[in-house]
């Protein structure tokens, strides 16, 4: 049987699960997570590339799900918010919770998504103001947000530059 003209399948990894579905080819990599597979934790804040609010890991490499078409993601290792926790919260999920990193919880997922990334490869930023910059908050002032990062840091053993 063929499929559609105007459906490709893709086949996936997401969170360590490898799933194949039949997508539009210009759907958008967060619409599939959401619509298709049913991880609703990472959330459209803009969907334009601004706030950050949709950060997933691809194939290791932090990127912007509202902005990244399904012709991209064939055979893509994809990591969201959900996968960070295994059999419990990750350090930077419980941080988040502990310090009250999060408030309305639109940008929370980029936000962990991109600490951990930083706490991962701390040479991909001078600092955490840095490595967070792509990601808005219009709640917290960043300050609750930035101890939880500390918090996690200094949980996982890790040293991070004063902001």
């Amino acid at each position: 049987m063929t499929e559609p003209l105007d459906r490709m399948t893709l086949t996936l990894t997401v969170n360590g699960r490898t799933i194949k579905v039949a997508v539009h080819p210009m759907a958008r990599l967060l619409d599939i997570l959401r619509e298709e597979i049913g991880l609703t934790g990472t959330k459209e804040g803009c969907g334009e590339g601004e706030c950050g609010a949709c950060t997933v890991l691809m194939n290791g490499v932090p990127v912007l799900a509202c902005l990244t078409p399904a012709c991209q993601v064939d055979g893509a290792e994809v990591v969201t918010v959900e996968g960070l926790a295994k059999e419990t919260l990750h350090p930077i999920q419980q941080a988040f919770l502990e310090e009250g990193g999060a408030q309305c919880g639109i940008c929370t997922p980029g936000m962990l998504i991109s600490a951990f990334y930083y706490l991962e490869h701390p040479e991909c930023a001078e600092n955490l103001r840095e490595a967070l910059a792509g990601n808005q908050c219009r709640c917290t002032g960043y300050t609750k947000i930035f101890s939880s990062v500390r918090k996690a840091a200094e949980r996982l053993g890790k040293t991070i530059p004063e902001v």
